[in-house]
């Protein structure tokens, strides 16, 4: 069976394009030194759930503004999931969770949602699997990821190569921080795209390279790279390539081992480098939702609680939100102190 797609939105004129562009500007700021809050991503392993993360998102735009000084809150709406083997592919593939792979309904689906959490305001972090998908979501998002399984791929280097925001690649899933800093060097160079044109065919065109895209460090199948050594080894590795580099920590997948419950203390240990004065952490990434923990995947699933990675539930996300904007205020202070010492 085959069925015709929507016309890929990127291409089009948006009510929310000058939000959106800001959105984008102040992320690029903060990845670059000039804005000294810290970026903080956060939201569910996958969003299956519409009306869950359109409530979801309402309570992190509230945690947004009473830090907002300190931090910028961006939600993670992935509508992806990328898979070793087999599994729920995310919302985009298989909207309705029962393997019938409506991808039309899918992307209706996932950008009616992400218009509705535009529409209240809140920046939208977005994971991108398959390329030719990007631009019926692209236009709305400030933030893309490129995950582990997926960072040595060509097809994904080009793409961030020719998307207007910026891109963290995440080092593999091993834990080998190379491939990343590759990738972020093929990204910032002009690549050859394909894409999908106003009618829904294909053009190819050349993009101007992506000069903000970063590394983002989320551990290993040999475990965990936020701990200050793991941060300076990777800076280190992007200086070969970038004047001023600064990259994001993710608190969970192999940095937490995968136990939701450990994610605060990852958090943590990044909240004491920050500081300390690190100003190569540009921010960090939380998986969290409405409820503590996850369920199995079904057709029939309880709004808010996520159906593939175990979440941080909002209560426990407000108390690690609390303790990062404590510790960029500490690092506001240390660094002055460095710079008058210096002077």
């Amino acid at each position: 069976m085959t069925a015709s797609l929507p016309t890929p939105a990127s291409t089009r004129s948006s009510q929310h394009g000058p939000a959106v562009k800001d959105q984008r500007q102040q992320v690029s700021d903060i990845l670059s030194g000039k804005d000294d809050r810290l970026l903080v991503i956060a939201g569910p392993c996958s969003a299956h759930d519409d009306r869950s993360i359109i409530d979801y998102t309402a309570e992190l735009a509230r945690m947004g503004a009473e830090h907002s000084s300190e931090l910028y809150v961006v939600a993670r709406v992935y509508t992806e999931k990328p898979r070793t083997r087999l599994g729920w592919p995310g919302m985009l593939l298989d909207p309705h969770l029962d393997s019938t792979y409506r991808v039309r309904h899918g992307i209706e689906m996932a950008r009616g949602m992400l218009e509705t959490v535009a529409d209240i305001g809140v920046p939208i972090a977005c994971e991108f699997v398959e390329p030719l998908l990007a631009d019926f979501l692209s236009d709305l998002v400030c933030w893309g990821a490129i995950g582990a399984r997926t960072v040595e791929s060509p097809p994904h280097r080009r793409l961030a190569s020719g998307l207007p925001m910026p891109v963290g690649f995440k080092n593999r899933a091993d834990g080998a921080v190379r491939p990343a800093v590759d990738a972020v060097v093929a990204a910032a160079a002009a690549q050859p795209m394909i894409s999908l044109s106003d009618d829904g065919t294909p053009r190819s065109w050349i993009s101007e390279g992506n000069p903000r895209a970063h590394v983002v460090l989320r551990g290993g199948d040999h475990g965990p790279n936020h701990s200050c050594d793991d941060v300076g080894n990777a800076l280190e590795l992007l200086a070969e390539v970038q004047p001023s580099p600064r990259l994001i920590v993710d608190c969970s997948h192999g940095n937490s081992g995968k136990d939701h419950r450990r994610q605060p203390l990852v958090a943590a240990d990044v909240a004491g480098q920050v500081s300390a004065g690190q100003t190569g952490i540009a921010g960090v990434m939380l998986e969290s939702f409405i409820h503590e923990g996850s369920q199995p995947h079904s057709a029939d699933p309880r709004p808010g609680l996520s159906i593939t990675d175990s979440c941080l539930g909002l209560a426990q996300t407000g108390d690690v939100m609390a303790e990062l904007a404590e510790a960029v205020h500490k690092r506001r202070q240390t660094v002055s102190v460095d710079m008058g010492e210096a002077s």
